[in-house]
This record gives C-alpha cells, sequence and structure tokens, in this order.
C-alpha cells in the first residue's frame, strides 16, 4: 500500500520547483492533491493533468495564501469538493533580495505577507476541519537562511525564521488533537529558477556543500512523505533540514 493512499493533501504555490515536485510526489504516494498557484493558469492546467494521470484526484486552485479571507474561501471549496483536508503543505513563497539599507519597505511586506502570513492564513483554516477529525499533519516550509541568516536576504530570512517559530508553537498547541506540525528547511534545491545563475557561482556553491551536490525538488517531496506519512506519527514541532549538510 502506498504511504499516502487516500489522504488529502493540500500545498499552496504547486505550478513549478520545490511547490511542483511536492504534488507529484504525493500523488505518487496515492494522495488526492488540491493545490493553488497565483497567476499561472496553463501551468496549474498542466500539473493537474499530470496528477490525474497517475489516477488521483486533483484539481488547482486560483488563490492568495497571502490574504486572509482568501484562504478562508478556498479552504471551504476544498472541503466541499474533497470532503475533508488530512495534510496542509505550506509551501507559497517569494524572494525580494537586497542588502538592507536598500530594501524598499513594500519589497519588506511584501515578503512577509506571502512567506510568513500565508503560513498564518492557511494554518488558520485547516485547525477547525482537522481538530474535528482529529487527526492532521502541517508542513511548513522555511529555509536554511531562516536557521542561519544570510546576507542581502533580511526580509526573506525573518519570513523563514518566523515560520520556525510558528510552527513550534502550532505544534504545542494542537498536539493534544493530534495535529502535528513540523518544518522542512531546504538548502541550495537546482530548479528551474536556478539555472539562470552563473555556472561558476552554482559550481562554488555545490563545493561548499558536504555531499556536493544541489538538492532537488524530489529530495525535498521525499521529506514532505515522510512528515505527511503516519511513519511520523511521533515527531511534531521539528524543523527537518534538507540540505546536504550544510547546516552540519
Amino acid at each position: 500500500m502506498k504511504l499516502l493512499q487516500d489522504k488529502i493533501v493540500v500545498i499552496t504555490g504547486a505550478t513549478r520547483g520545490i511547490g511542483r515536485g511536492i504534488a507529484l510526489k504525493m500523488a505518487q504516494e496515492g494522495a488526492q492533491v488540491a493545490f493553488t498557484y497565483s497567476s499561472s493558469v496553463d501551468a496549474a492546467k498542466t500539473l493537474e493533468e499530470e496528477l490525474t494521470k497517475v489516477g488521483v484526484k486533483a484539481k488547482g486552485y486560483q488563490s492568495n495564501a497571502a490574504d486572509f479571507e482568501s484562504s478562508q474561501e478556498l479552504m471551504s471549496e476544498i472541503l466541499k469538493e474533497f470532503g475533508g483536508v488530512d495534510v496542509l503543505i505550506n509551501n507559497a513563497g517569494i524572494t525580494k533580495d537586497n542588502l538592507l539599507m536598500r530594501i524598499s519597505e513594500a519589497d519588506f511586506d511584501q515578503v512577509m505577507e506571502v512567506n510568513l502570513k500565508s503560513v498564518f492564513n492557511m494554518t488558520k483554516a485547516v485547525i477547525r476541519p482537522m481538530m474535528k477529525q482529529r487527526k492532521g499533519s502541517i508542513i511548513n516550509m522555511s529555509s536554511v537562511v531562516g536557521v542561519k541568516g544570510n546576507a542581502g536576504q533580511t526580509n526573506y530570512a525573518a519570513s523563514k525564521a518566523g515560520i520556525l517559530g510558528f510552527t513550534k508553537s502550532v505544534a504545542l498547541e494542537l498536539g493534544s488533537r493530534n495535529i502535528r506540525c513540523n518544518a522542512i528547511a531546504p538548502g541550495f534545491i537546482e530548479t528551474e529558477m536556478t539555472k539562470v545563475l552563473d555556472e561558476k557561482m552554482v559550481a562554488e556553491w555545490r563545493k561548499a556543500i558536504p555531499l556536493k551536490r544541489g538538492g532537488t525538488p524530489e529530495d525535498v517531496a521525499n521529506a514532505c512523505v515522510f512528515l505527511a506519512s503516519d511513519n511520523s506519527a511521533y515527531i511534531t514541532g521539528q524543523t527537518l533540514n534538507v540540505d546536504g549538510g550544510m547546516l552540519t
């Protein structure tokens, strides 16, 4: 039997990169998948088709996870369509990198809203249905940058560090209801976004990683499968670093 057979999984920001990899892996493990996207309708339709070809129910929803009301409405639609939610993966995120002295207030606020407030919004939306069924797994996508910081990413680092504190607090609040909450902190993950970077710079990054390679979306997706499945039934409030040893 597949690890996530018939579990209902909600993933934010799933049409590319890590989110897309997670959606595909969840479907391969038997989960029904509801995912969100912000603007790329074509990419959403393509992913929806790929997921259904695996043999599971899947549907994409255009929604802004950074907006509280939109998140509440989204969850209502998903509950009507799928009948419940077993796993929430808060993956939506953006970067607006710059040195602190050059970051605008708007760029700081937007990163915090999309990366951190969206986690609050979506988690708030799933609490009642998960409490009603007395089970659930919430997985929040943080970053190694949220653990150790990074020059030129004060806004991003602050948002990802905030996710770690949020995760631990939710784990303490909801543990008695059999609802688990954990975080994943990816390191350098190679996606279509990293292909535009200078190859020499990427080679230096790989060299500095103990495993001598960048990660793949599948590496992160495998960690998500573990935390979503019953194999992690006694794990909550933790941060799983998927970084090839960067933080060792």
